[in-house]
């Protein structure tokens, strides 16, 4: 029987003795608990069925259900016991992650610092006089510490991304509602978001492809990737930034440009105003409609409840202000969303710091307010615009973790990803992960594609491959490039009369198998290529050498019985690029060989055959 699941509970209780970090829970499972799921998860795997998470340790933020765990919001007297999981934790579990614990968190998710718990502040993985980071902190350092592989945090003002970008992990905070919040305790309903918290992006899409999908829907146009050269926009200006960190962010955007990214500084004047709104106007209101109520109930039973004085001041202002001042608030928000995503029209995302410093325990508690509020610098207008987002780790600044996050529109979840990919450098792992009982998982397809996005996969032969000319209209309609393929035996092909050239392919019962690459477009912008595709080409079903049937080209009878066949190449770009080796030798002095394909083409050229207009 497989006992992956089993072997890396093991190693987990014996790293979490070896740390000594108790401030990181508020309840650990018993070990005799964890070893029964975890041997029944491998029973499932000898069984014969697919987990996609089995061997994986899970941390559960302590504002979100698991069944038999009390939900404290780290406040004691709020504590309930839930029934069921939460529909997030559900899912992990169901594809084989082993809940370790539930982790501590600034109280009732109302902080960006990680030390507003009676459990205790949350200390850095690496330097415990500073801070974690919050409100996920504690699933943050027990990812960074290695004790588990993913952990569930949350986010509304930056509370999955701040902890990330500070204990050097990757932070994946999606569009809103895309991960479904039933079981979490809201801290602001409008804009709370469920993230996933892991050591390396692959990771992090692994685990997000499976806890996402079910709630809110992914449109039809959902872009699946980023193009080839991206367009990105940075700060013109990094307010709270010292000159070390702001160098850094600026040698981040070098390097990216030098990736193949086209970047450029834009002013972030209203994102920046939105993130004010949160916290110094009415929006907080929010939070007293989620938890004001049991806040002044304890308030006048003499705080048996444990509340932080600091959490307790925030929601007791937020039950003071106006209805008329909440409304006025969400309609200036509107105005500042419409405005700044206005100003971003044409970039494919925005480049920020993750968080602008990494204060001391000490700083936080000499001033507890205001360097709170300089850590949401970056962080708070993102579940205001209803954007999606990734934070990963870039390095070191003055011994401190440095990270930076790449923020898109709603629903641009794969592109976010996609660019986070060109940035991402995962640091070294603890010696849990180097041993091998944990290891780095490609996901092969964006994220969305797992969690019920629609995509379509188009198979194309020659002038749609990467890196060929045509190519730049599938990355256009957010394509993603899935790799090589081949089709089965029953096509052949033919070079067309076009510009620029072409193959043609069509059904035969005397074909070969052909050289191809599949992208994978959703639905909406599948049907916007069909519709501009230019005669002689044409779109349908192709069968794989595997069995599997895709959306691929062909050419019309006329074309096929007009073209030049070359299915004795079997690759579009072997018949362009190579002579056959009968041609060799058949030119006189100064000539180049072109090939009897080249030739055909070069032909038709000269005859201006064809028109060059777009896709032919």
């Amino acid at each position: 029987m497989s006992t992956k699941a089993t072997a890396r509970v093991r190693a987990a209780l014996a790293a979490i003795e070896a740390v000594d970090r108790p401030e990181i829970w508020v309840t650990l499972r018993t070990a005799e608990d964890l070893l029964a799921e975890a041997t029944a998860v491998d029973a499932r795997v000898s069984r014969g069925e697919n987990l996609p998470l089995t061997g994986l340790l899970l941390a559960v933020k302590n504002n979100v259900d698991v069944a038999g765990i009390p939900t404290t919001a780290a406040c004691p007297g709020f504590s309930y016991l839930p029934e069921q999981d939460a529909e997030a934790v559900r899912r992990l579990r169901a594809a084989g992650a082993v809940v370790l614990g539930a982790t501590n968190l600034d109280q009732f998710a109302t902080g960006l610092v990680g030390t507003r718990s009676p459990h205790g502040a949350v200390r850095d993985a690496r330097r415990p006089k500073y801070i974690s980071g919050g409100s996920s902190s504690g699933s943050a350092v027990a990812v960074a510490l290695g004790l588990v592989d993913i952990a569930i945090g949350t986010d509304t003002a930056g509370s999955g991304r701040i902890p990330a970008g500070l204990q050097g992990i990757v932070g994946i905070k999606p569009t809103l509602h895309v991960v479904s919040t039933d079981g979490v305790v809201p801290a602001c309903r409008s804009w709370d978001a469920v993230t996933i918290l892991a050591r390396d992006l692959s990771m992090a899409e692994r685990a997000m492809g499976v806890m996402a999908g079910g709630a809110r829907a992914w449109p039809s146009e959902v872009r699946l990737a980023a193009p080839s050269r991206p367009r990105v926009a940075y700060p013109a200006d990094l307010p709270e930034l010292s000159s070390a960190w702001a160098a850094e962010f600026s040698r981040q955007v070098t390097r990216l440009e030098a990736a193949g990214v086209d970047v450029q500084p834009l002013s972030i004047d209203l994102f920046l105003q939105a993130a004010r709104l949160l916290y110094d106007g009415a929006l907080v209101a929010e939070r007293y409609a989620a938890v004001g109520a049991f806040v002044d109930g304890a308030l006048r039973d003499g705080n048996p409840a444990g509340l932080d004085p600091t959490v307790t001041g925030i929601i007791g202002r937020a039950g003071t202000l106006a209805a008329h001042d909440y409304v006025a608030d969400t309609a200036r928000l509107a105005d500042l969303k419409r405005e700044a995503l206005a100003h971003l029209e044409g970039f494919d995302a925005l480049l920020v710091p993750t968080a602008p410093l990494h204060p001391l325990l000490a700083e936080v508690a000499a001033d507890p307010v205001g360097v709170n509020s300089r850590m949401g610098t970056y962080t708070n207008f993102c579940n205001l615009f209803d954007m999606c987002a990734v934070a990963v780790p870039v390095g070191e600044v003055e011994d401190a973790q440095f990270g930076v996050t790449v923020v898109g529109r709603m629903f641009d979840d794969a592109v976010v990803a996609d660019i986070a990919r060109r940035i991402e450098r995962t640091p070294a792992p603890p010696a849990l992960f180097a041993s091998g009982a944990v290891g780095r998982t490609d996901t092969g397809q964006p994220w969305p594609l797992a969690a019920g996005a629609a995509g379509v996969p188009l198979v194309v032969v020659g002038a749609h491959r990467r890196g060929q000319v045509l190519a730049r209209e599938l990355e256009e309609l957010g394509g993603f490039w899935d790799g090589p393929v081949r089709t089965a035996a029953r096509y052949r092909m033919v070079a067309l009369d076009t510009q620029p050239p072409k193959p043609g392919v069509y059904r035969s019962d005397e074909g070969t198998e052909l050289v191809a690459e599949r992208w994978i477009l959703s639905e909406a912008p599948l049907g916007q290529f069909l519709a501009a595709l230019p005669e002689p080409m044409l779109l349908g079903s192709v069968v794989l050498n595997d069995g599997t049937t895709a959306v691929g080209f062909a050419c019309d009878a006329v074309a096929a019985a007009a073209g030049k066949d070359i299915t004795h190449y079997g690759d579009w770009l072997a018949a362009t690029a190579s002579p056959r080796p009968e041609d060799s030798g058949r030119k006189t002095a100064g000539q180049r060989s072109h090939g009897p394909v080249r030739d055909f083409l070069l032909t038709a050229l000269s005859r201006g055959s064809y028109a060059p207009t777009r896709r032919q």
